[in-house]
């Protein structure tokens, strides 16, 4: 069961690597240059930016180890899907070589009861 920050995580991972998200922050970003660059408004971050540069930098921070902690985890579930998957097909092979075996005797116990039938029939109709 994955722990609350691991599906914070996964949650993060989701909303970062999205179109919607890519869209949002080139808006806000073009939404802050203007309004810092109009002249007669009143300017909180002047260019060249710098409060600007520091929440994209302090972004980019924490959320390249969070889309680490993301990525590790699905490595994680799919290495434990790979092997559940390889354990199916062990055990589907094995069954597969009963089933084959179960059918090669019944083969050898079919031919056996022929070759008698025939035997018989040959001894009945030299009897006659």
């Amino acid at each position: 069961m994955a722990s609350r920050g691991e599906r914070f995580a996964d949650w993060i991972g989701l909303k970062v690597g999205s179109w919607p998200f890519i869209i949002t922050q080139t808006i806000i970003i073009i939404l802050w240059v203007t309004a810092n660059s109009i002249h007669g408004w009143s300017h909180w971050d002047t260019y060249p930016f710098i409060l600007l540069n520091l929440g994209l930098s302090l972004q980019a921070a924490y959320t390249g180890p969070v889309l680490l902690i993301s990525a590790n985890r699905q490595a994680q579930k799919d290495r434990q899907l790979a092997q559940k998957t390889e354990e199916e097909a062990r055990a589907t092979l094995l069954k597969s070589i009963e089933i084959n075996t179960e059918c090669h005797r019944i083969m050898k116990l079919f031919l056996l009861e022929t070759r008698r039938l025939k035997q018989l029939i040959n001894t009945l109709q030299e009897k006659q």
